[in-house]
């Protein structure tokens, strides 16, 4: 149930549309205005009323004002196929599985690192908002490989300090079309959310500073094999720089990958997994370094790629 608001139209608004007057009282869109009108939740004078009616000064505004959305919060249940690769009193370390995000956002209705640790009977730290408690960085739902998660209070704050400084050595192999030019390089261009709006990014002037070096490990016929080191931490860092030099993730087909290569070789996603991550141990101290083999549909398709050439 939404909250009942009750006031007088003020002096200003006279002769205002009811949507207008409605979205400056409350601070609404008029969009979100005119939805609350059409829902009958807007009376003037106690009566229903049209959203382009015009208010008079004194009229008598009832609103029944819902709440917010709710915040996504993690379900604690259980992800098959994501294994502890390590764990002890402030972290624990993960072998991120496909399909499964970091931790709940809005429209995100799929499984979460963050779910399958409660679910398992994993503490995490309680630092941060809820629904990424613990999280101190991110893979994309459907790149897999090695994730660590703070448990600790003490290590959410030193590991979140960590990446920010960028003392987190992250190693990722993507599989990519093409031959890189240079075979061994380094790709710095800002990036930022793609101009379509459609929840991509893009290389973009005056996004943010994004630095990726790469090297290639091996190259085939129509595919590279790289090793990729982050300077930075962007979402979708690697796959907008490599589709951005023309050499996208395979199987990436948000941003240009082939289609026909990506089904040649069955791959259903990008190609790009995280194999290594070191860091100082938030309370230890000592470097550690955790590492994560490729799942097995990955390494078919290197198979594939390899026959190939």
């Amino acid at each position: 149930m939404g909250e009942q608001r009750s006031l007088p139209v003020p002096d200003g608004l006279e002769g205002e549309r009811l949507d207008a007057a409605l979205a400056r009282l409350f601070g609404f869109s008029r969009t979100r205005a005119a939805e609350l009108i059409a829902a009958g939740d807007v009376q003037v004078d106690g009566a229903a009323a049209a959203k382009s009616d015009r208010v008079h000064a004194g009229a008598w505004l009832d609103v029944v004002i819902p709440p917010p959305p709710g915040l996504p919060v993690p379900v604690a249940e259980p992800v098959p196929g994501m294994g502890v690769i390590y764990e002890d009193d402030d972290i624990v370390v993960v072998n991120k599985p496909i399909g499964v995000a970091a931790h709940p956002t809005v429209g995100w209705t799929g499984q979460t690192v963050l779910g399958g640790l409660l679910g398992a009977g994993h503490r995490v730290a309680t630092s941060g908002a809820a629904e990424r408690q613990g999280i101190v960085h991110r893979l994309d739902a459907n790149t897999t490989g090695v994730m660590v998660v703070a448990k600790s209070e003490v290590a959410y704050s030193r590991l979140k300090r960590a990446f920010k400084e960028r003392t987190v050595e992250k190693h990722y192999h993507a599989l990519v079309q093409g031959h890189p030019d240079p075979l061994r390089g380094t790709i710095d261009a800002p990036i930022d959310r793609h101009p379509a709006g459609d929840g991509r990014f893009a290389v973009v002037a005056g996004g943010k500073p994004s630095i990726t070096h790469y090297d290639t490990i091996e190259a085939f016929r129509a595919a590279s094999l790289l090793d990729i080191k982050l300077e930075t931490g962007r979402t979708h860092q690697i796959r907008v720089h490599m589709s951005a030099t023309r050499h996208p993730c395979v199987g990436d087909l948000a941003y240009g990958a082939d289609p026909k290569l990506a089904a040649r070789l069955g791959v259903t996603r990008q190609w790009l997994h995280a194999v290594s991550l070191s860091f100082d141990h938030p309370t230890g101290g000592e470097r550690v370094t955790f590492t994560s083999d490729y799942p097995e549909e990955l390494a078919r398709s290197l198979d594939a790629v390899r026959a190939e050439s």
